[in-house]
């Protein structure tokens, strides 16, 4: 997979060596001399460009593109390149980094932003999670299709403790992804049971969440 990085900066080198070492293609752009230190992510591809110009992207070659990463500081920028990416483009999917919480409603479709992920909410929710037993915590929301990717840490009352997941009446239109225990990942496979203190992660839409917490955690969320 082909990805475009606008933002060298701290972030976007973090972003780029873990794609990388995941078997990925990846150009870093960034604007600013300073930031262009191939040196650090010796494997990838540097562009000295800004990416709010037509003519960088195209430089960049974002419609060979599966993947466009607007991970700068500046929220106006990471819009404005996930707009071209969008529109001009092509490229299938989008990336948003929100660096102001004030600025989250904007990184939307209509701005042709994908997923946007907001460090502040991102950092809130590991608090959450850290500290919250048989309550979803919300990760981060796929605007495309309109769902959150949400985590539970099953509590010891769940009336499912040691339940196989094909048994598990979940929700329609709800998905267990992977089931996280004593630092492993699980399969959420039919055999499979679920344990107390598992983090059970989710793909579902807001809608249903109330329904997935009274099934998991009844105890805390009566009906």
């Amino acid at each position: 997979m082909r990805v475009a990085i606008a933002g060298a900066g701290a972030v976007g080198r973090s972003i780029a060596r873990e794609l990388i070492q995941n078997g990925h293609e990846v150009l870093l752009i960034d604007k600013e001399p300073s930031s262009i230190k191939p040196e650090r992510v010796p494997d990838a591809e540097w562009l000295l460009a800004d990416s709010c110009e037509l003519s960088s992207l195209e430089e960049a070659r974002l419609d060979k593109c599966d993947v466009v990463i607007a991970a700068t500081g500046d929220d106006k920028a990471n819009l404005v390149t996930s707009l071209l990416a969008k529109t001009e483009f092509g490229v299938p999917r989008t990336v948003g980094r929100v660096n102001h919480p004030n600025n989250e409603w904007l990184f939307t479709e209509a701005w042709g932003v994908d997923v946007n992920v907001s460090t502040p909410r991102i950092m809130s929710a590991l608090v959450e999670e850290a500290v919250t037993v048989g309550d979803l915590v919300r990760l981060f929301t796929f605007r495309k299709g309109n769902a959150n990717l949400v985590e539970m840490t099953l509590p010891d009352d769940s009336p499912y403790v040691g339940q196989p997941c094909g048994l598990i009446p979940f929700p329609d239109n709800c998905a267990l992804v992977t089931i996280l225990r004593d630092g492993q990942v699980y399969l959420p496979e039919r055999e499979q049971p679920i344990e107390a203190g598992d983090e059970l992660l989710f793909v579902t839409p807001a809608s249903v969440e109330p329904e997935l917490e009274r099934l998991l955690a009844p105890g805390l969320h009566p009906g």
